[in-house]
């Protein structure tokens, strides 16, 4: 593996020292090189500066020379820090210097561990992929697959997939990476945790073997090490470490109530001005505490594996645009998930892990926002609790409260009240979904089924069924097995 070399530059939010390959972020005023020093193609320059971006983030300024130059690249962000331009302006220019036209296989391919990654991602890249007449398209579960087929018949340059569907796209004829250049793996750690690399492995297998591959990852321990090992070629590997990375830059609370008092208290904290994201630990949980809240008057929305993927997309929409400022979530939503201003992360129930206590924490306190984080637990969990506080590095007293006690109200008065956007008809037929929105071309109509969610499905092994893998041609479990699903047949695209 080659390290960069040392140099130094600002963001357009921050200044970064960097040392090796780590790169040390505080906010300062915008400097450093632009898009355009670093070897970017000008109609990429141009279509970014029309979206209001003229400075890159640490991560791009670090990784973009080595990716534009063709080499793979290994990159260690958080989540927030610019990791879908840093591999989607590669991407896009490598595709965009020979665009075809016509009925063609796909040259580039993201993969990503969700339905909602996969969506944020088409939405950050499409509007530049345009500009340089670079078409994508999503796969995924969740979302009826003959529009996928029709979309990929008609030929595409870069897919933006969760593995599942993929795989049961490629089985059944339907789509093939014989010819792809460009293989990014976004996410790459919660791949593992979800067990998918049995899954992106036979997908990278079917690659060429010197296409370029470039990975991103919040972690390169275990599964990802042998995954770098096994399928980069000497990578350039590019780390952005900010203050606060091992513990959100957020305050960290710690609530001991009884059984009896923890709706009550919950109910409370989510009535606080502001986004709020509450996290249960099962799908029936969920749908439960968010009737719960619904009835004491509190605008919320759920959002879990077991929901269709149109009421997801509405659900996250609703708490986007502060309509329903409180998403009710189970673990689905700590990596795939991405908003700003989220002033307030509520652990009902207590998380398996410091590394899903981070995950989760991680919603609040971006972008140098302030945010604060609570754990709400019962007497005979606190002991676990501070365990795994002290593993995630954080060291939050545990106060014994009860409904109405002055740290509640305290909590609540902080709170600053965001105001809520109404989306147009225009935004609505651009893929905002809702009421009077045009069906999006992935399927997904408003409403969902009938308006309301599929039964709930109570809890699962290691927590859910792994989010964007659910399909109508077979599906692959949470270690990525097989079960299901209609036999091979050979590419309609040859071999």
């Amino acid at each position: 593996m080659t390290l960069v070399n040392p140099v130094s530059f600002e963001s357009n939010t921050t200044e970064n020292a960097v040392q090796n390959t780590t790169i040390e972020n505080t906010v300062d005023a915008p400097a450093g090189p632009t898009f355009g020093q670093l070897g970017l193609p000008q109609l990429l320059v141009t279509a970014l500066e029309r979206r209001g971006i003229h400075r890159p983030f640490a991560i791009q300024t670090s990784a973009l020379p080595d990716a534009l130059a063709g080499r793979d690249v290994l990159g260690k962000a958080a989540t927030g820090s610019g990791k879908t331009l840093a591999f989607g302006l590669p991407l896009l220019a490598r595709i965009g210097a020979e665009v075809k036209q016509g009925r063609r296989a796909p040259r580039g391919l993201v993969l990503v561990p969700t339905r909602e990654l996969a969506q944020q991602v088409h939405d950050n890249l499409a509007p530049l992929g345009q500009a340089t007449g670079v078409q994508l398209a999503t796969v995924y579960g969740g979302a009826p697959m003959y529009r996928q087929i029709q979309q990929l018949r008609r030929g595409v340059d870069v897919v933006i997939a969760t593995p599942g569907r993929l795989q049961d796209l490629i089985s059944q004829g339907e789509a093939t990476l014989a010819e792809v250049v460009v293989t990014v793996l976004d996410e790459a750690d919660f791949m593992a945790d979800l067990g998918f690399l049995p899954v992106v492995k036979e997908l990278l297998d079917q690659t060429a073997r010197d296409a370029q591959r470039l990975l991103f990852s919040a972690t390169l321990d275990g599964e990802v090490d042998a995954l770098v090992r096994r399928y980069l070629k000497d990578p350039a590997r590019h780390e952005v470490k900010r203050a606060g990375d091992d513990a959100p830059p957020a305050e960290h609370l710690a609530f001991s109530l009884a059984f009896r008092d923890k709706l009550q208290v919950a109910t409370e904290l989510a009535g606080r001005p502001g986004r709020t994201i509450v996290f249960a630990r099962t799908q029936l949980g969920v749908d439960r505490l968010t009737e719960n809240l619904k009835a004491a008057g509190i605008k919320a929305e759920a959002i879990h594996g077991g929901l269709p993927q149109s009421a997801r997309r509405r659900a996250l929409e609703e708490f986007t645009d502060a309509r329903s400022p409180v998403l009710v979530a189970t673990d689905v939503a700590a990596r795939g998930i991405h908003v700003d201003d989220v002033s307030l992360v509520l652990h009902y129930d207590p998380p398996t892990d410091a590394k899903t206590y981070l995950h989760r924490s991680g919603r609040t306190a971006r972008a140098g926002a302030a945010g604060v984080v609570v754990s709400l637990l019962l007497p005979d969990q606190v002991g676990q609790a501070k365990r795994r506080f002290r593993t995630a590095k954080v060291d939050p007293r545990v106060d014994r409260i009860r409904p109405g006690d002055q740290a509640i109200l305290d909590l609540v008065a902080s709170g600053v009240a965001v105001e809520p956007k109404e989306r147009t008809q225009r935004d609505m037929r651009r893929g905002g979904g809702g009421p009077g929105g045009r069906p999006r071309r992935d399927g997904d109509r408003p409403g969902g089924h009938r308006g309301g969610p599929r039964r709930s499905y109570g809890d699962r092994p290691r927590g859910e069924r792994p989010s964007g893998e659910r399909s109508s041609g077979g599906s692959y479990g949470e270690r990525g097995q097989r079960s299901g699903g209609r036999p091979g047949r050979p590419s309609r695209y040859g071999s």
